[in-house]
Order: C-alpha cells, then sequence, then structure tokens
C-alpha cells in the first residue's frame, strides 16, 4: 500500500527536497534541474498524494482557470449554452468555474469578485442585462479579458466581445414562416431584462412591416418581475383566453419558457387540438430549441439558436485575449450566428 501524504511538506520531506523547489515543480516542472524532476517523479509514484490545485495555480501568470457567469442554472438553455462552453473549454486544458447569479444583480456583482479574487484568466458572461451594473463589469473589463454571451449590457465597453444569435435574421424567418403556413403572428415579448427582449420585438415589428401587415404586440396586464417566464406567460395568455382573445391566434413567442407557458394557459382553456389530424386554431411558436421543446404536447415549433458555435467562439475569443498580452485594449469583435427552423406540431 502507498504511504499516503496530505500536504506538501510531508511530501517534500519524504521524497528529500525542499519544499520550494517542489512548489516550483509543481508550477512548471521544467523550471527544477531535470535529475531533480526525475528524483521528483519516480517519488510520487511511491506514494499517495494529491496536489492541492489552487495551492499550485494561484502564483502562476496563468492558473489555466476560467470563470462563467450565468443568470439562472434551472433554465435549460443556460444550462445548454454551458454545456456548449465548457466542451471547447476542457479542449484548451481550461479548468471551468461557474457561477449561477440567480437573477440577482448583487450575485452576479458578487460573482465578479469572486473570479477576480481567485485570479482567473478569463470570464465568459452570460449578464443579466437590464439589471446588471456596468461599473462591476467596467472594473471587470479592465482587470481580465472578458467575452459577453447571449446578451449584450445596457452600456457598451470597449474591448469587450460578444457571441450570440442573430435575433433580426432568427425573427424574420419565424415571422415569413407563419404568414405564408397560417394567420399573422402577434408576438408575445420576455420580461425586458436583457438585450434580447427588445431586439426581438423590434424584429418582429420590422419583419410584419416589410410583408405590409400591422404588428400587434400582447401588452402584459402588469409590469413583469422575475425570470420565472413560464408563470408570467401563463398569467398573460390565462387572462386573455378566459375573456375569448387570441382563441384562435397565431402567437409568437420570444422564447421557448414563454411559449411553454402559453401552451399551458391554452392547454386549460381546451384551445390545444385533440385526436389523430385534428388541426389546431390556435398556433404557437418559440425561440431557441429549448432541449424539451420537442417534447411537448404538441411539440413546439421554434427557432434553434447555434449553441455549438456560440461557445465554441466564445472560448476561443476569451483564449485569444488571454494569449494577446495587450488584448485589453484591442477593439472589441461581435460575432453572432443564425438560426434553422424547426417546424413542429403546434404551428
Amino acid at each position: 500500500m502507498k504511504q499516503k501524504i496530505k500536504t506538501m511538506e510531508e511530501l517534500a520531506e519524504a521524497i528529500g527536497v525542499s519544499r520550494p523547489t517542489l512548489s516550483r515543480f509543481f508550477q512548471d516542472a521544467e523550471s527544477v534541474r531535470p535529475s531533480t524532476r526525475q528524483k521528483i517523479e519516480n517519488s510520487l509514484e511511491t506514494v499517495d498524494y494529491v496536489p492541492n490545485f489552487f495551492a499550485t495555480r494561484l502564483n502562476r501568470k496563468s492558473t489555466g482557470l476560467i470563470g462563467v457567469i450565468i443568470p439562472d442554472i434551472e433554465d435549460l438553455f443556460f444550462a445548454r449554452l454551458l454545456n456548449a462552453i465548457e466542451r471547447p473549454a476542457l479542449e484548451a486544458d481550461f479548468t471551468v468555474l461557474t457561477q449561477n447569479s440567480h437573477g440577482s444583480a448583487r450575485l452576479e456583482a458578487r460573482a465578479v469578485e469572486t473570479f477576480l479574487s481567485m485570479n482567473v484568466d478569463g470570464v465568459i458572461v452570460a449578464p443579466l442585462g437590464r439589471d446588471s451594473s456596468s461599473e462591476v463589469f467596467a472594473r471587470l473589463s479592465t482587470r481580465l479579458p472578458i467575452v459577453l454571451v447571449d446578451s449584450r449590457l445596457p452600456d457598451a465597453l470597449p474591448a469587450v466581445d460578444f457571441v450570440g444569435t442573430n435575433n433580426a435574421q432568427s425573427i424574420d424567418t419565424l415571422v415569413n414562416y407563419l404568414c405564408r403556413t397560417g394567420p399573422a403572428p402577434v408576438f408575445l415579448g420576455m420580461p425586458p431584462h436583457n438585450s434580447n427582449s427588445p431586439e426581438r420585438e423590434a424584429a418582429y415589428v420590422d419583419s410584419m412591416g416589410r410583408l405590409g401587415l400591422k404588428p400587434t404586440v400582447i401588452e402584459p396586464h402588469a409590469d413583469p418581475d422575475g425570470w420565472e417566464f413560464e408563470a408570467y406567460a401563463h398569467d398573460v395568455m390565462d387572462s386573455y383566453f378566459g375573456s375569448g382573445r387570441y382563441v384562435d391566434a397565431t402567437i409568437l413567442c420570444a422564447n421557448d419558457r414563454l411559449a411553454t407557458g402559453v401552451l399551458r394557459a391554452a392547454g386549460k382553456h381546451g384551445l390545444l387540438p385533440r385526436g389523430p389530424g385534428a388541426q389546431p386554431g390556435l398556433r404557437i411558436a418559440g425561440h431557441d430549441d429549448n432541449p424539451m421543446s420537442r417534447f411537448m404536447t404538441p411539440s413546439l415549433t421554434t427557432a434553434a439558436q447555434n449553441f455549438e458555435a456560440i461557445g465554441r467562439t466564445s472560448v476561443r475569443l476569451l483564449q485569444r485575449r488571454i494569449e494577446g498580452g495587450d488584448s485589453l485594449r484591442a477593439e472589441a469583435t461581435e460575432e453572432i450566428f443564425d438560426t434553422v427552423l424547426r417546424i413542429r406540431e403546434s404551428a
């Protein structure tokens, strides 16, 4: 049985080298003499010791750590986005640390401070948006390379890259499809938390205008709060359906979570088609291609975001800035990706 070693001091004594030499070995094996390096490597084969990750990395020029901040880990959109970021990050030999801001500007700011204190190499942020502190992210951008994904901050920051979806293309594709196949859509927007909300609503208005049609934006009954999009959409449309409005409309939702709430309200009022071959009077479409969208009843017509390209590009841009030295002063890059229309039963 291998000798169990708990501390670096115990390991140095067991091997017969100094504690500073052992520390240098774990930080950069090439920094110690070849004979000493071989002695340490041979000894490590005979003991049970796991080096402390942070102790061996925090004093390096590069820790190999990147931070990711997302608004809501329970949101399948952000879970899928995180997965798309982690894969290329691991391929690039980064270790990913994730912070969930839980829809709170205070916790988002705290996540920034946490990553600064941990000396990460860079940070990828899916910001809250409207509630985010521009001052917090301005400070972060002067200390570390950062890349924004999914939505922009209210105030533009120099030298901060952005990776996201082409909302104008995605909404225009949905509007054109829905108009070709049935009544022109009305639009149910997101609570105005981030830049996607006004961008998608504006894209809907522009697309309807190009077709010579009058846009109709469904108005909420109260100022929406929080990130409970399903409950918000359900409550809005439950009220409208209950009064006989929009019961045979085509409803284009700004994201799939809203569409889920609308489907729930529609089912409650008996508005969903039943039986083989039944044709819906009410049509519902979403945006994002949430992992559960194709398993809903009915399955959801939506615009599929290119998660893989967004994740891979955000890591590539961050790595470029990390390796660029003075890249904190470089011009910002924006890369947006088109979506793919997923035609399913709901519209």
